[in-house]
Parts: C-alpha cells; structure tokens; sequence
C-alpha cells in the first residue's frame, strides 16, 4: 500500500506529568514525547513483560472484564466476516488475570490467537492502579463537566482497531510496548469507505479498507485518504492527543501492549448525542427530493453549523425560546418536544 508521509507534530521537551493545557484545545492531533515515561508500569514494563503483568495483576480486584477472542488467521485485526453479517471476534466474559496469562503463554507462538481488552474503565477493574499511573487533564471550563472517571485501559498482543472516530477528545498514553496511529481528518470519510453504522465494535463505523492489502478496484479513492493522512509513532511513555472526530486506525506493534486513555468533551452534558441527529436525519431527510434535501443544507447551516447566534439576534430575547442559548431547561423542553413526536 501507499505509505503514510506526513509524520504528526511532535512535542519534544514535555515535563513528565505535566499536559500543556494549550494542547488540549488543539484541533490537530500531536504527541507528546515522555509525557508518561514516569509512571511505575511503564518503568516496569521496560524492564520485562512479566513484571508489568504482576504489577497489573497486583491491582485487580477480581471483577470479571469483556475480551475480545479472535483466531490466527484475522492477525490481530479485529473487523467483519467476509459477508460482512457479524464480526470476526468472540467477545466474552474473562478474569483479567486469566486473560493476561493467555497472552503471555502465547507470545512465543508464530501464529498467536488474537486477544483483545478494549477501554476497560480502570477504576473499575484496577482501583489503585492511578495512584502510581495518572495525569490531570486541564480542563478549560468548568461549566462542561466530563466524566472524570472515564479512563480506559486497552489490553493486547499485537492487535490492530481498524479506523474509525470518536465524539470525544482523547489522551492516548502508550504504557507497554509501541503503537502505531494512521490519523486522518474528519473530510476523508468519502475515501475511508465506512461500513455498517447497525453493526460495529464500538458504536461507530469503521472503514471497510484493509489499510495493509487495499482493494484499490473496490476502494479507488483510499490513495486520496492517505495523502491526506498522518501517522504518529508512540514508544513506552509517549502520548497523542487526538481531537474528536479525527479518524483513527490503531496498531499494537509488540508482542504485549497496553495504552491508557483519557476521554473528555468540552461539550455540556445536555447537549446529548449528536449521532441521534444523523439516525433520526436518515429516517426524516435522506429520502426527500433532491431540491428539498438541498434547502435543508442551508437550513442546517442557518441554524446549526453557522454563527449559532445569528437566527436569534435579530428577535428580542422574550421571543428567541429555543433559538437562544441552549440551556438544561430548554434541553430537556427539546427532548420532550422531539418524543412526543417521534411517538405519533
């Protein structure tokens, strides 16, 4: 396949700990070189795989986890079947510890099972572990709360999640092993051939492209994605903060990896989950007459994705009701208002 040239900006003189809150406001993903090289399970990751895993272990608590089980043959990439019906993985419940002596056992094997832990919360898992391995996120404003327990850790042997977005921010942190990032901005989508949106690991789509075998005769337009691409290459102890909505394919590079993320968005609670607009779009808009569909784009830019002020600013403020200001109050009229009508 055509490489990846475009190389992410990286920060080099990172203080250990310390996140430049200027980064996370950024639009453009960057890495942040030792951002994490200071934490007890990266120390002891470097010094042998056994190690890190007793560390881990040492901090679970026994609560049973979700794997993801896939044979040889997927290599560690976990994606469809070949009719594209279900996936090519067994998701199952497992003890941690268990799942973590099946990858060690298997390390050696030419041909390893695929074995996958994806965004297990920490604390729920691992409630002490973030005493000795954590970073404070600095969030610029306090009237959008986040989650702040939302931190995931991601389990594996050399793994691959195939590309696809997030809605929310996220501080990737490379704790064990290498990983390897394909990055590509939101405006590739057309190039990236996404497939189910009823079907998916995760909840969003994922591109249909084998990014290590293209089907250029199926896929045409991917070379286009890649120029328009980006790769980041993080060691133990690096980190990437990849804006929302930036799509993503993410390779474990060694025998044995962890990464922990931070997940957080500057958008208040309320405000919802903006993937409802486009399954209730696809159901009120997709159908309609081209000429309607094209009135509706300039709708959508009046009142949506323009100047959010605008379609109140010329109506006095008693009249502006939901053209002003989203707050709790109007959220939820808005919310009864859409499912009282989506019941008729």
């Amino acid at each position: 396949m055509t490489t990846i040239t475009t190389k992410t900006k990286v920060i080099d003189s990172c203080t250990p700990g310390q996140l430049p809150a200027e980064v996370i406001t950024a639009s453009e993903p960057v890495i942040l070189k030792g951002l994490v090289k200071h934490w007890k399970l990266v120390e002891l990751g470097l010094e042998s795989t056994q190690t890190a895993v007793d560390y881990l272990k040492s901090h679970y608590n026994g609560r049973p986890s979700f794997g993801y089980f896939g044979g040889p043959e997927i290599k560690g990439r976990f994606f469809y079947d070949q009719q594209v019906t279900r996936l090519n993985y067994d998701n199952k419940p497992i003890q941690i510890d268990e799942f973590l002596d099946l990858i060690v056992d298997t390390m050696d094997d030419h041909a390893p099972p695929s074995y996958y832990i994806a965004s297990n919360v920490i604390d729920s898992h691992f409630p002490q572990l973030r005493a000795e391995n954590d970073i404070d996120i600095p969030r610029p404003a306090a009237e959008f709360p986040v989650e702040q327990n939302h931190v995931g850790i991601w389990i594996g042997n050399r793994t691959t999640a195939c590309c696809h977005y997030d809605t929310s921010d996220n501080l990737a942190c490379c704790v064990v092993g290498k990983r390897r990032f394909s990055l590509f901005p939101s405006d590739q989508i057309a190039n990236l051939y996404p497939g189910p949106l009823d079907l998916t690991p995760g909840g969003q789509a994922l591109s249909m492209v084998d990014f290590a075998n293209p089907d250029l005769d199926k896929y045409p337009n991917f070379p286009e994605a890649i120029a328009n691409g980006q790769v980041a290459e993080l060691e133990a102890g690096d980190a990437l903060f990849l804006p929302s909505m930036w799509w993503h394919q993410v390779e474990g590079l060694s025998r044995f990896n962890i990464l922990i993320n931070y997940w957080w968005s500057e958008s208040a609670r309320f405000t919802g989950a903006a993937m409802n607009v486009l399954y209730h779009a696809m159901l009120s808009l997709r159908e309609k007459p081209q000429h309607e569909k094209q009135a509706w784009k300039h709708i959508f830019d009046y009142y949506i994705f323009g100047d959010g002020e605008k379609a109140a600013r010329h109506l006095p403020e008693q009249a502006q009701g939901f053209l002003g200001k989203l707050d709790p109050n109007k959220a939820r009229a808005l919310r009864a208002l859409l499912l009282n009508k989506l019941n008729r």
